[in-house]
């Protein structure tokens, strides 16, 4: 799992096991707290993503929904969504970032 990770959160996995593995564990005690799906979660996890301002998580959210089999069409709603309360500049930005991912 770790090696197909990209970038720094694989390097911490591959250095720090146990560390990801507590963080891992964290990650699905939270995700089955609640009554949302599989799509919600990632729907909300790539809100979450934009609103921190975080591309790489933008990028990485992205990447899963797709994988998962989340329409395009749903994660740029996302970014426009982000609109309202985010602001345009930091919606575009997240739009380009989702782009980045699938395109």
């Amino acid at each position: 799992m770790t090696k197909s990770m990209p970038g720094a959160a694989g390097d911490l996995a591959e250095e720090h096991p146990d560390i990801w593995k507590a963080y891992a564990a964290l990650g699905k005690a939270s995700a089955e707290a609640g009554p949302l799906t599989d799509r919600e979660r990632r729907l909300v996890k790539l809100a979450l993503a934009i609103g921190a301002g975080s591309e790489g998580a933008v990028h990485s959210h992205t990447r899963r929904a797709r994988s998962e089999g989340v329409e395009a069409t749903a994660l740029s709603q996302v970014a426009l969504l982000a609109i309202g309360p985010l602001g345009l500049p930091r919606a575009v930005a997240a739009k380009t970032w989702i782009e980045d991912i699938d395109t």
